[in-house]
């Protein structure tokens, strides 16, 4: 593999880590946190934005999810959009069922799994 290459994917991988790392961590922080209606409703608009931002799990995952953007725009800077767009996605999509699977316990039925095999062969395309 040429070095052009490897930095492409590298940069790639890291805006999937770092996007699927921010998902993670904003939604086990909201889970954590429970229902914001409920939150809103006994300490009003102010305490459930508080209640929010106090979340260190929350913060954690909008840094992942800056990193993640700052990242792209790194690989944005080097490689094709038509390349860095859809290897992006596709690939959080997968890291983020499988992610979900383990650290929040979701039930990412066949259907997904499937979907997530077919991604990956149209990654594998592109990369072609």
């Amino acid at each position: 593999m040429n070095p052009a290459t490897l930095h492409t994917w590298s940069t790639i991988f890291a805006v999937v880590i770092t996007a699927t790392a921010g998902d993670i961590l904003i939604a086990g922080g909201m889970r954590k946190l429970g229902d914001l209606d409920d939150i809103r409703a006994k300490s009003g608009l102010v305490g459930a934005i508080k209640a929010v931002l106090s979340s260190t799990m929350f913060l954690l995952g909008i840094c992942c999810m800056a990193l993640s953007f700052f990242s792209l725009l790194f690989a944005l800077s080097d490689a094709d959009l038509s390349l860095i767009a859809p290897a992006t996605a596709s690939l959080t999509f997968v890291t983020t069922a499988a992610a979900a699977k383990v650290f929040l316990k979701e039930n990412v039925d066949k259907r997904r799994w499937l979907a997530a095999l077919f991604v990956c062969a149209g990654v594998a395309l592109l990369a072609r």
